[in-house]
């Protein structure tokens, strides 16, 4: 049996797959958590080209791999190839995360629940019967807004600089679901949300000037508010620094991916994932 660190011939095999992935944090909290829980287990980052999803998931089955995280721009291409979806990976039409149960792939979707945990653990905030505000209208945006409905928010907003994905997006939320004006309106939408957040790209490390591309300047966000943003470095973003000078409380992208990674882990091993482990072995390089 191979010790901690360490891996033999009875090593159960997971992994990260995405195009670029090198940089992806997966395999740290993964393989944290399997240190902690005793488990034979090691994840690994697999480097796969766009387009060559479905080749990947055939050798995820010929080579017994145990699982994988699926992350960009792989997620709709796994949603199509696995065997079967879960309920909300079907709605959303992507799939985060594989589990191989002997050569049959299930595929789900765990960045809508990693999120909502997030908001509880950093802010204690509960969805339901909330007015929520998302900002954007991309993969991630699809997520939390299915989320944020499945959760019992009373409203669930989207607001986007192209109306026609924001109306997509907002269809997930089905009665709840709204599509926010962009313009002079946005500043009563935002008065008015008790959650708002940031679902875009926009602040990211390296993205460019802090501020540039906002599509809602901070500086309408309020005391009393939980404002979140789904990207993590920099660890603030430039958004929520300036939220939380409105005194507003701020919610980073890293809560997400620490609960959206436990409930992979999760759904491979079936044991309760050591949530306060991985959330250590994440702040600690972030």
């Amino acid at each position: 049996m191979a010790g901690p660190g360490s891996t033999d011939a009875r090593t159960t095999v997971v992994g990260v797959m995405g195009y670029p992935v090198r940089h992806s944090l997966s395999p740290l909290l993964h393989n944290a958590a399997f240190a902690a829980l005793g488990l034979n287990w090691v994840s690994v980052a697999f480097e796969v080209a766009g387009g060559r999803a479905a080749a990947a998931l055939d050798g995820m089955r010929a080579l017994g791999v145990a699982g994988l995280s699926v992350t960009m721009p792989h997620k709709a291409d796994v949603a199509a190839a696995v065997d079967e979806c879960s309920a909300v990976a079907r709605q959303l039409g992507a799939v985060n995360c594989v589990l191989n149960r002997d050569g049959r792939l299930y595929g789900d979707n765990t960045d809508g629940a990693g999120f909502v945990a997030s908001l509880d653990r950093a802010a204690h905030f509960d969805p339901a019967g909330k007015q929520c505000l998302i900002i954007g209208a991309g993969g991630a945006a699809r997520a939390v807004t299915l989320a944020l409905a499945d959760a019992g928010a009373a409203s669930v907003t989207v607001v986007n600089r192209t109306a026609a994905r924001a109306v997509d997006v907002a269809a997930l939320a089905g009665r709840v679901g709204r599509v926010g004006e962009t313009g002079a309106g946005v500043v009563a939408l935002v008065a008015a949300a008790e959650l708002v957040v940031n679902a875009t790209p926009v602040g990211m490390e390296g993205s460019g000037a802090a501020g540039d591309g906002w599509l809602i300047a901070p500086s309408v966000l309020h005391a009393g508010q939980v404002v979140a943003d789904l990207v993590y470095a920099p660890r603030p973003t430039p958004w929520l620094a300036a939220a939380a000078q409105a005194g507003a409380t701020t919610v980073d992208g890293l809560g997400m991916l620490v609960h959206q990674a436990s409930a992979q882990l999760e759904l491979w091993t079936g044991l309760p994932a050591p949530v306060d482990v991985m959330w250590q072995a994440a702040v600690a390089v972030a």
